[in-house]
């Protein structure tokens, strides 16, 4: 007997969209997942940060990759390098942290200020920092890694490079849903359809 119905396409079913519909939550929102777990770990709101200037040559290059910890003012020592946030503190300050050496420091009250210089500088910053306003102590980096962040945010492509990745992500991941499900569907059909040639030669 010959077959002669058409193949129906089955509706994805709907456990396949729900885990569809997570996997690109996960994909989507890993990446700031991730540093919450590193804001938390760490201690500190910026536990990585990328070097934007060369005012601590030749011992943190620009584009450096940063590791940072939060760490109890009175514990930060002469010599630490830490990553603190001066916007407002003097005219012209960056919007991005700074990270600068302490060379000395004094409490005022129930408050310690540092004294910061970048090793490249030739005098101390304008203003002491504030323990308020200190993000963390340098720990470890990775060298000239930051400078993929340094062009991208320059350039101005991060944002739409990273609209464009998510964009592919969520299209991989929908057709191997999509596709897994018609490779399903392919195999229940090929094995319908050898049961009923099994079947007609068996009545005849």
């Amino acid at each position: 007997m010959k077959n002669t119905e058409e193949k129906v396409k089955k509706p994805i079913p709907h456990k396949k969209i729900i885990i569809a519909v997570v996997m690109i939550v996960i994909a989507f929102f890993g990446s700031f997942l991730v540093y919450f777990i590193l804001q938390i770990s760490m201690n500190t709101e910026s536990p990585i940060v990328v070097v934007i200037s060369g005012s601590m040559e030749p011992n943190i290059h620009k584009g450096d990759l940063l590791f940072v910890i939060g760490t109890d003012a009175d514990e930060i020592n002469n010599g630490d390098v830490i990553v603190f946030n001066a916007q407002g503190l003097w005219g012209g300050a960056p919007l991005e942290p700074i990270v600068h050496r302490v060379i000395d420091k004094n409490q005022i009250g129930d408050t310690w200020y540092f004294t910061t210089k970048g090793d490249a500088n030739a005098f101390p910053d304008q203003e002491d920092i504030p323990e308020s306003r200190v993000l963390g102590v340098v720990v470890g980096g990775i060298p000239y890694i930051g400078w993929v962040k340094i062009f991208l945010t320059d350039s101005g492509l991060l944002i739409p490079l990273l609209v464009l990745i998510s964009a592919l992500l969520i299209i991989s991941i929908v057709w191997d849903i999509v596709k897994g499900d018609d490779e399903d569907q392919d195999k229940t059909d090929k094995e319908s359809q050898n049961n009923i040639n099994k079947q007609s030669k068996s009545e005849e």
